[in-house]
């Protein structure tokens, strides 16, 4: 089956160079209750689209359903896009010798650290992309140590038809909804299709919960939201500026959002542009929570010859009928 985005999809996002617009980047928004129904939404929310890594969350409490026996910071990492600075290296060999594994037994595909300044000091020590050092890693040792509490094979915990996988699509479609076509994602792990409003409904459900294993989860980001993603991260900038936030961030321009009262959020940028992430999700947030902080994250800079020549901001106007849906 072949799905496509909706051409209706409104332009939300604008790059301003000197004084010209130089880029336009087409998005959408849901924008769901406590109770994980639509109350605002711009384009299309409900055809399906791969989640990528803002699914991971959900797919950590499909893990502590089962048994994964992690809390605090490593809970967090558990459900990183890290950035594979030091603290997070640590914390992947932590989990997995908690399992009586080593990084041996990761499958994800290998990679460099994500964060400049860590990916230049491996380098620099002569070393090479490793399946430690890639960002799903914390994932891919917590599915690992899963499998060992339930006494499942480690060594197929990618296949589709693995009892870890398949415990993690019944809770993905709990959660979000799935839908075909299903895929490959860059680490290795299935991946999923979901409506943008299950995301969002999802993220309001983890954010507001007052206990249980959604609970958990939230709470980990919100004491430790350095793990989930890293120095200087979209993830991280918004965890900060907004008390009780939880949110996750996927490959090709895919953030949800949850807020502490039940609320959730989830947008898809069109042509997969991570630059245009922070500025609109900060905007939206100010409709929605007072956070002073989102102030400084409403643009971000273009630059020339490395000094400010412009700046990415959200096209003026242009969320007005999002406004006016959250207002009634």
């Amino acid at each position: 089956m072949r799905v496509e985005m909706s051409p209706e999809n409104p332009v939300l996002v604008e790059v301003v160079r000197g004084d010209l617009v130089e880029c336009l980047h087409r998005a959408r928004v849901a924008v769901t209750a406590p109770d994980g129904s639509l109350i605002a939404s711009l384009g299309d929310v409900t055809t399906p689209m791969f989640s990528r890594s803002s699914l991971k969350p959900v797919q950590t409490i499909a893990m502590l359903r089962h048994g994964l026996d992690l809390r605090d910071a490593l809970l967090a990492l558990s459900a990183a896009s890290h950035s594979g600075e030091s603290y997070h290296l640590d914390g992947v060999r932590e989990i997995l010798s908690g399992g009586g594994l080593t990084v041996e037994a990761l499958q994800n595909t290998p990679d460099l650290p994500l964060d400049e300044k860590a990916r230049n000091t491996w380098l620099r020590e002569g070393k090479e992309a490793t399946s430690l050092t890639q960002n799903c890693s914390g994932k891919h040792a917590a599915m690992l140590r899963t499998c060992v509490r339930n006494g499942w094979d480690t060594a197929s915990y990618l296949d589709p038809q693995h009892p870890l996988q398949q415990a993690i699509a019944q809770t993905v479609d709990e959660f979000c909804g799935t839908h075909d076509p299903a895929s490959t994602d860059g680490c290795g792990a299935p991946l999923f299709a979901t409506p943008l409003q299950g995301l969002a409904g999802a993220f309001g459900r983890i954010a507001g919960a007052t206990e249980g294993h959604e609970r958990a989860i939230a709470d980990a980001y919100r004491a430790h939201p350095e793990y989930p993603s890293g120095t200087g991260r979209d993830d991280l900038l918004l965890h900060q500026a907004v008390e009780g936030l939880v949110c996750k961030g996927g490959a090709e321009a895919c953030l949800a959002i949850g807020l502490a009262d039940g609320r959730g959020i989830a947008i898809k940028i069109d042509d997969g542009a991570g630059r245009a992430i922070l500025p609109l999700s900060a905007a939206i947030l100010s409709m929605m929570v007072e956070a002073p902080e989102l102030e400084a994250h409403l643009t971000r800079p273009v630059l020339g010859h490395g000094q400010p020549v412009g700046e990415v901001r959200v096209v003026d106007g242009a969320l007005e009928p999002l406004a006016s849906a959250l207002s009634r």
